[in-house]
């Protein structure tokens, strides 16, 4: 199997570019860094395709490797046939391989096998015969009577059982019923009676008495069907209806042609799927669809989090954080423009409400420090007592004077952050409270160095995250930070170690060492200046430099995208128009507007640069560095609140999108809980909710309906 082809095919692209990606990751190369420095090289693949390459070229590699040993492991059987090592060197998919060694992997021992330990094959094989009679199979039985078969009824068993096993074995047979189930197959559920009171909430209600075809059932509904069954709360099956079971035992019924014995044939056929075939095929369709299931739950989590890692950060912002609570009242924390914690204090905002003592002293504290720090932003987590908080901030600031807004941001993960090990680094001196909230504040300053810190599981933009493979996800949402860390470009004095290691070529220990070498001499003069931290050698540098900036160094090229290797490049095109370094830095303006009229083309052919590269240093040359954020728009602040009363039914408002699943999106409209915007009230028929909102993204709404009761609205976007 030429593993380089089969890729080129699948993912059309060519060969050579496989070919060469392959070997930039062989040799250790990253993802961003193959990317964005070796266009040449790939011929201009993006992340997406690269990132498809790798995974391709892992599963093949585990099949060939898979496939060595199921090699081995039959012919120390001796039963490798040339024809059977062909079939399983030319499978192209792990189950194919799974398939044709079943007959040989060693399994409990079966009542199959008992009987071929009896002698009874010979028995089985006469048994299809053309021409002969039930008769003369009794007959023949009688020949293998013996201490352990004691008469000709044991006997006749026996081969039954011999051959319905080797009916189960067949190749063809087993792809045919698994191809059919997936086509046919009905889930069915149903509730485990006994466990109705583990189901309090009625979270799968739905699921009490449900079926739903295999071929039609959507991703999220497999994993809440999964959960149920692993609460043991459900019961779970796939069957055939009626119609496709017949044609089924009459498609296997077809292999034997003595239509005299058709009623014993028959038999063995039904017993070979009922208790051999189907349950195993069975539990292969419901990996099938959980397999399906958990890589669209991936897919969204993983969108979700891009989108919400690349918020846009509100640079040079003051802020007061509140972490609300009703009984041991609201985490309060100031922290100044750069992120620096000021003060902390605890302040009684909703329980005050009924002591009128603790209400002007919370009020009154929040004015002073509004008015001493310059605050800018009052920043609110999602959690308990969040809209209570709300309504006092929004009161609160009507008698404020200059333009102080207020933000409410999700709290996720706050806890998990406040009680870890890097937090106790961060603030050893602080109790986990006020480290949650000062997180909570950093969220709005700069969303992306904050999140990093924070296990992305416990950031709440998935579904089912804990019931996926959590080594798929970790993976999945690893691979998501590394972009996005990436495409935003690091500042290497200002980055935590959490934030570092996300960094191209960055790993955790070497992160740490940057950090330290940062406290102990002081910020980075120059990019080869890493060179010198601990532990980062040649291969690291070339893979992480071109992703960490450093803004104090005195060559400017060390604040731009343009990696090291390429600097000879970018001076010999800054002195074709005329500038050194030096000078260029000098008069930026100047120089970028002479370079904006310079024939690049004629650049590239006169000093044999790579076509990508030259554009790549060029822009970097002429334009400002842009971090890819800026092009989204800012979080929504506001300066009053809306209550349920507040509503009406067709009610236009702006909202904030909070997660996205398959079936709709929550929209944060300004109330104690999101409201939903289902799938089928878009403006058009969508089938993948994530092409159409992302996490942050501030959206136009119409309010559909309203249920008190429940405190649920439900939105639209329809004619907006």
């Amino acid at each position: 199997m030429n593993i380089n082809q089969l890729i080129s095919k699948e993912l059309k692209i060519k060969v050579e570019q496989v070919e060469n990606t392959i070997k930039l990751l062989d040799e250790g190369s990253t993802v961003p860094f193959i990317s964005r420095y070796r266009k040449e090289v790939t011929e201009n693949l993006d992340e997406v395709q690269i990132r498809d390459i790798l995974d391709k070229i892992t599963y093949l590699r585990n099949l060939e490797k898979r496939k060595e040993d199921v090699i081995k492991l039959i012919n120390e059987q001796g039963k490798l046939t040339e024809i059977l090592k062909n079939d399983i060197i030319k499978a192209v998919k792990l189950q194919q391989v799974e398939d044709l060694y079943l007959p040989y992997k060693k399994k409990k021992q079966t009542k199959a096998d008992i009987a071929i330990e009896n002698g009874l094959e010979p028995l089985a094989m006469y048994m299809r015969k053309l021409g002969i009679l039930f008769n003369d199979i009794e007959e023949e039985a009688k020949n293998y009577i013996n201490e352990n078969i004691l008469d000709i009824s044991a006997a006749i068993d026996g081969a039954k059982l011999i051959l319905a096993q080797h009916i189960s074995e067949k190749i063809k047979y087993r792809e045919s019923i698994r191809e059919r189930m997936l086509k046919y197959g009905e889930l069915n559920t149903s509730l485990v009676k006994k466990n109705k009171e583990k189901d309090e909430k009625k979270t799968f209600e739905d699921y009490y008495e449900h079926m739903e075809m295999v071929s039609r059932i959507p991703s999220h509904r497999i994993l809440a069907v999964n959960r149920g069954e692993k609460e043991k709360i459900l019961s779970v099956s796939i069957k055939f209806n009626e119609r496709t079971m017949d044609m089924i035992e009459k498609h296997i019924l077809g292999e034997f042609i003595n239509k005299n014995l058709n009623e014993l044939y028959l038999d063995i056929v039904k017993d070979s799927l009922s208790r051999l075939i189907l349950p195993s095929v069975e539990r292969e369709i419901r990996n099938i669809l959980t397999e399906k299931g958990e890589l669209d739950a991936i897919k969204i989590f993983k969108e979700n989090l891009k989108n919400l890692m690349l918020q846009p950060p509100l640079h040079e912002k003051n802020i007061l954080g509140l972490d609300p609570a009703y009984r041991t009242g609201c985490k309060t924390v100031v922290i100044d423009s750069d992120g620096f914690y000021k003060i902390d204090d605890v302040l009684y905002l909703v329980k005050g409400m009924h002591n009128p003592k603790l209400l002007a002293e919370a009020k009154a504290k929040i004015l002073g420090y509004i008015e001493k720090y310059k605050i800018d932003i009052i920043v609110i987590g999602n959690g308990t007592a969040s809209r209570e908080t709300e309504a006092f901030v929004a009161e609160l600031l009507k008698e404020v004077k200059g333009d102080v807004k207020y933000l409410i941001v999700s709290e996720a993960g706050a806890s998990i952050y406040s009680a870890s090990k890097i937090a106790a680094e961060e603030f050893p001196d602080f109790d986990v409270t006020v480290r949650g909230a000062i997180s909570i504040a950093r969220r709005v300053q700069d969303p992306l160095a904050e999140l990093v810190k924070i296990d992305p599981k416990s950031i709440g933009v998935g579904m089912y995250q804990h019931d996926v493979n959590q080594k798929k996800l970790e993976g999945s949402l690893g691979d998501v930070i590394e972009g996005v860390v990436n495409s935003v470009g690091i500042n290497v004095n200002t980055a935590s170690w959490a934030l570092l290691s996300h960094v191209s070529g960055v790993k955790k220990n070497v992160a740490k060492n940057i950090e330290a070498y940062r406290k102990e001499n002081g910020k980075f003069k120059a990019r080869k200046e890493l060179l010198k931290v601990k532990g980062l050698g040649a291969k690291a540098y070339e893979q992480m430099a071109g992703f960490l900036i450093v803004p104090e160094s005195e060559n400017p090229l060390d604040n731009t995208i343009i990696h090291p290797e390429s600097y000879k490049v970018a001076k010999e095109l800054l002195k074709e128009n005329g500038f050194d370094l030096k000078k260029y830095h000098k008069d930026l303006e100047k120089a970028r507007e002479i370079l904006g009229n310079m024939d690049l083309e004629k650049f590239i052919e006169k000093n044999d640069v790579g076509e990508e590269t030259a554009k790549d240093i060029y822009e970097a040359l002429v334009r400002e560095r842009r971090d890819p954020r800026d092009d989204i728009p800012k979080p929504l602040l506001k300066s009053d609140v809306l209550k349920m009363s507040d509503l009406k039914e067709g009610m236009e408002l702006e909202g904030t999108v909070r997660n996205v699943v398959n079936f709709g999106a929550f929209i944060d409209i300004g109330l104690k809980n999101d409201a939903l915007l289902h799938i089928s009230k878009l403006e058009k028929r969508v089938t993948d909710m994530t092409s159409e909102l992302s996490v942050g993204e501030i959206i136009k709404v119409k309010v559909d309906s309203i249920d008190n009761n429940r405190n649920r609205v439900a939105l639209t976007k329809k004619g907006l």
